[in-house]
């Protein structure tokens, strides 16, 4: 986000400002912080093999995954995944250090070329193509094509590792002299999931075949598109060298990355499944699907507002409200779009009782959720990031949170690590 001279007097009032201010800092280091880092990727980082992880979605999680299988120096989830960002994971890379996993996002055009740059990976895994930058990259193929130069970067002697069941990601395949290794459920998929079941809330359960070999597997993970996570870490560490067994049971033991598909106990016997970090249309897919499968007393959809929907917008929430009526019991909606998602709940055949406008902030919501949930229920908290619907769940659980604005622009850190959390804004000025 861009300021003008005249925020700074706010921005320095508050300490999320001076969050602000630092994050701008960063922005501005780029040209300084890439050139030290190409130098350390070049000099003492140069015996580190690199795992590059770009996508549409999924990407921390994958992250993760892989860092946990390959049994690299794990790094906290970046709250911010370019620029500078990007640079600093490069430089966290030590002398002897084995393996090193990063992941690195766009918000534009011919940004990722300049990353490639700095990572130079040997591994570059692609989770998906989805319509997230559908403002900003205009269409799935400008999408692709910018998410591809982690491929091109590829060496001769590098790997691809590809969801074999994302054609969009398939695409790379032909922009790269690398060797290229599939994983998803298609049949043809070099490491490959099948028989996959939730076994809620302890995670998912699969069979996975990798190379021929084929074993039972479990994650901690929720959901079918979940499991793309885990995948992609087998696949790369049997590419670097990891026994089968291994690898599966260090994935086994990787927890949910917070806000993506995270089971959070309420004391009251209810259940929320965070999922607010992203809100693009192809994750509410996903997390509906995964609801669907969940076994519960009753399903109870709390959504937010989708991110940069394609084609028509009120279409496309209308499609999501029928999509909640076939699967929940009651939907609560938080921002100023439900109109088009209880027109879309009716028609899927919700009780116009049980479709309930919870207000525009976190706080409203909160309020209708809790008149509402009862033991055994399962909630799923979805929306677009910059509405930060995990203060729902904070709330829900007890903490005391005294921010309730509409719209967080704030990149460099989430709600629980945020200093205006339980203070609040009160009459100050917001300026982020």
């Amino acid at each position: 986000m861009k300021y003008r001279l005249s925020d700074l007097p706010a921005l320095l009032a508050t300490p999320a400002g001076w969050l602000q201010v630092l994050e701008g800092v960063n922005f501005r280091l780029w040209p300084l912080s890439s050139r030290i880092a190409r130098l350390h990727r070049r000099t003492l980082a140069s015996g580190a093999r690199v795992v590059a992880v770009v996508g549409s979605s999924g990407k921390s999680t994958t992250m993760r995954a892989v860092s946990a299988a390959l049994g690299a120096p794990p790094f906290a989830v970046m709250t911010h995944n370019a620029w500078s960002y990007v640079a600093r994971a490069v430089l966290r890379i030590r002398r002897g250090q084995r393996h090193a996993v990063i992941e690195v996002g766009i918000a534009g055009r011919n940004q990722m070329r300049d990353y490639a740059s700095v990572v130079r990976p040997d591994v570059t895994v692609v989770t998906s193509i989805g319509s997230e930058h559908h403002r900003s990259l205009v269409s799935l193929d400008v999408t692709r094509d910018e998410k591809a130069w982690m491929v091109r970067a590829l060496p001769a002697h590098g790997v691809a590792v590809l969801n074999g069941d994302d054609p969009n990601v398939m695409w790379m395949a032909s922009e790269t002299a690398a060797r290229v290794v599939t994983f998803g459920f298609g049949d043809a998929c070099d490491v490959r999931a099948s028989d996959a079941c939730i076994d809620w809330p302890d995670g998912t359960r699969f069979r996975v075949g990798a190379f021929g070999d084929e074993r039972d597997a479990r994650v901690r993970l929720v959901g079918r598109h979940m499991v793309y996570a885990a995948l992609a870490a087998i696949a790369v560490a049997r590419v670097e060298g990891v026994a089968l067994d291994d690898a599966i049971a260090r994935v086994a033991a990787l927890a949910p990355t917070p806000g993506r598909m995270q089971p959070v106990a309420l004391a009251g016997g209810a259940t929320i499944l965070r999922d607010e970090y992203k809100g693009s249309i192809e994750t509410i897919d996903a997390a509906l699907e995964a609801l669907s499968e969940i076994d519960a007393r009753r399903r109870i959809v709390v959504l937010g507002d989708i991110s940069e929907p394609p084609g028509q917008q009120h279409r496309a929430y209308r499609r999501i409200g029928e999509r909640v009526a076939g699967v929940a019991t009651h939907f609560l909606v938080v921002g100023s779009m439900h109109e088009p998602y209880f027109a879309g709940a009716r028609h899927g055949g919700m009780p116009t009782a049980n479709a309930v406008r919870a207000g525009r902030t976190p706080r409203e919501a909160a309020r209708a959720l809790s008149a509402l949930i009862e033991p055994g229920d399962v909630v799923l908290v979805k929306g677009r990031d910059t509405q930060r619907l995990e203060r729902i769940t904070l709330i829900l659980q007890g903490r005391t949170v005294g921010c309730d604005i509409r719209t967080c622009e704030m990149r460099i850190v989430n709600c629980e690590g945020c200093p205006m959390l339980e203070r609040g804004w009160g009459d100050r000025r917001v300026a982020m």
